[in-house]
């Protein structure tokens, strides 16, 4: 298990180098100027020079992510051009109310998705099974921005049963948890789906039935269990697309994330907030990824993490 852990941390450390390193070129390389955009429109050149000299913006690439890369190694992920507050203090301030609004949403497509996906299993080839394959095919294919403004516009406009935005009581957490939650229960579903399919035919299951056990039991005991195992894997991969969805929720529905704080920064081409933000996504996916394989083999006793 050390071992194991030595060797993951490792190439933990290998991808998130990757990570700042291709968020820091792509930014370098884009055609607005961040100078500019502090300055303002009505700033002389002399101005946008003086900005772009103290921010360093005028040296070359390697020179920028070198500073960039050495302060983050001492612990320090830069200030905010325009807030003129530690990116640090921005994102742990912000944090919880992402952290929040991912279980939610995660819990909501857990509910959701494993159930049409047992059900659809339970009723393959039937008018079940295509009517709930087709509402995850919807719901996979549907834009953020769309079910958002949806739900907006139904239940807090038109019925009034939620707030239109805000953070803080339990109310206003629902609209964008069930926005996040439905589009990715679609993921869910076809999977759960697929992963019953394949272990209705093993052999212990013709066992199971043989020995006279009865439905419900072999549906809880034996098939959920063992089909739930891709499940795991899938909802580590799901933070990183939860986080790209958030950005879109949580500006929709006036959520204060890191999602909202991100799209923030890139109008203004905040550069420290977009890397700081990219990289702690990217820490959230890695350490994901890293208890999903440690958990596996509680699941299923056969993986063996040496072998990994």
């Amino acid at each position: 298990m050390t071992q194991y852990l030595i060797k993951r941390l490792f190439h933990a450390a290998l991808i998130l180098l990757g990570v700042t390193f291709i968020t820091y070129l792509l930014l370098y390389l884009l055609p607005a100027d961040p100078a500019r955009q502090i300055a303002g429109r009505s700033a002389t050149a002399e101005t946008v020079a003086n900005i772009r000299e103290q921010l360093g913006l005028n040296l070359p690439f390697y020179e920028q992510y070198w500073r960039y890369l050495t302060q983050l190694l001492q612990g320090d992920m830069g200030r905010s051009w325009l807030q003129k507050t530690e990116v640090s203090t921005l994102i742990s301030a912000r944090l919880p109310a992402s952290l929040q609004l991912m279980m939610a949403g995660i819990g909501v497509e857990l509910v959701i998705g494993l159930t049409l996906g047992v059900v659809a299993a339970l009723n393959r080839n039937s008018l079940i099974d295509r009517g709930l394959m087709i509402f995850s095919f919807v719901g996979v294919s549907s834009p953020h921005f769309v079910a958002a403004m949806l739900f907006l516009y139904l239940f807090a406009v038109h019925w009034s049963l939620f707030p239109i935005g805000g953070y803080g009581e339990w109310k206003h957490l629902i609209l964008p948890a069930v926005t996040l939650g439905i589009l990715g229960s679609g993921w869910y579903a076809r999977m759960m789906r697929s992963s019953m399919i394949e272990v209705m035919h093993q052999d212990y299951i013709r066992t199971a039935k043989a020995k006279g056990l009865s439905r419900t039991r072999i549906i809880f005991r034996h098939l959920i269990p063992n089909a739930i195992l891709p499940i795991v894997s899938m909802i580590a991969i799901d933070i990183g697309i939860f986080i790209g969805g958030m950005v879109v929720v949580e500006s929709v529905f006036g959520w204060p994330g890191i999602g909202q704080l991100a799209w923030q920064a890139i109008q203004r081409v905040d550069i420290p907030i977009i890397v700081g933000v990219t990289l702690v996504s990217a820490v959230a996916i890695v350490l994901a990824n890293l208890l999903a394989d440690l958990v596996s083999p509680f699941i299923d006793p056969r993986i063996d993490l040496k072998k990994l």
